[in-house]
């Protein structure tokens, strides 16, 4: 390939040479007492326990009807989820141990769903339908467990109160109105998990920067420079050329640079060779032809 000149321009510089290497130092000898050459690497977790909550309202319609249903005998709520297990609400008119003689009402919730060890807090409450606000509230929610989460071993596990209210104190009540009582019902699951540093990855789709910097040599907008190749002129950018090449850094923007400098004319080489040698692909000019000096 032919030498460019220069039309109206200074000389042109060429990067220095590389520097003649020299022999490393000799190693000093190490002693028994020496630190370790580098710190030992930390990293960090979290176990984070929370809740996940979930309530469900519950309307006993005809209680009256629902006496003598007998012992141990229940009348269930639709089932509903909470944590990623089914739960219901389970109401014994007629309690739910022998040995109470249908004094009491019994409530509970069960778990309705397989499960193994699930650990939940619960709440109770029977609500007061004068409007007084004096709803019967048996909680785990907003006090401190002496034992923890009360834990559900298997599907059908339960907690509640086989003696939740006395039978004839409940019929006399402002809790039971038209013959129904509302209950309502909160379940938290007790749910772990370890967090480690979080890493966020963002797609980065290839890069069409070629195609960009040949959209702006195709356009003409903002050239600066001309290649003269053979007659024929080839328009570029300096900045362009001079990010590509550390020879055209030097020559267009260095100490040395011609602040007049508009054409760089290539000598020994034929226009159509210098266009398919700095095109290739929709790469600009200016952007190959700074691989050619």
């Amino acid at each position: 390939m032919g030498a460019g000149r220069v039309c109206r321009g200074g000389p042109s510089s060429s990067p220095a040479g590389a520097a003649a290497g020299r022999p490393f130092p000799p190693l000093a000898a190490s002693s028994s007492s020496a630190s370790p050459s580098s710190a030992p690497s930390e990293t960090a977790s979290t176990s984070v326990t929370k809740t996940v909550n979930g309530s469900h309202h519950f309307k006993i319609a005809g209680y009256s009807l629902s006496k003598g249903i007998g012992v141990g005998k229940y009348i269930a709520s639709e089932s509903f989820s909470v944590g990623g297990f089914d739960w219901a609400i389970y109401f014994y008119p007629d309690g739910k141990s022998g040995e109470d003689g249908a004094a009491y009402v019994s409530l509970f919730i069960a778990l309705a769903s397989e499960g193994t060890d699930v650990r939940a807090l619960f709440e109770l409450t029977l609500v007061d339908q004068s409007g007084k606000g004096q709803d019967k509230v048996h909680t785990h929610f907003g006090r401190s467990l002496e034992s923890g989460p009360y834990t559900l071993k298997y599907r059908g596990s339960m907690w509640g109160y086989k003696r939740f209210f006395k039978r004839s104190a409940l019929e006399t009540s402002d809790y039971l109105k038209d013959d129904c009582l509302l209950v309502n019902c909160t379940v938290g699951v007790v749910q772990s998990h370890t967090e480690g540093p979080k890493i966020y990855t963002i797609p980065v789709p290839p890069s069409n920067m070629a195609q960009h910097i040949g959209q702006l040599l195709t356009s003409g907008k903002r050239t600066d420079i001309t290649f003269e190749i053979d007659g024929e002129m080839f328009p570029a950018h300096k900045v362009v050329l001079s990010a590509r090449s550390p020879v055209f850094r030097a020559q267009l923007f260095g100490p040395m640079k011609d602040k007049n400098m508009k054409c760089i004319k290539i000598e020994d080489m034929e226009a159509p060779v210098f266009k398919l040698s700095c095109k290739p692909m929709g790469l600009s000019i200016c952007s190959k032809a700074a691989h050619l000096f």
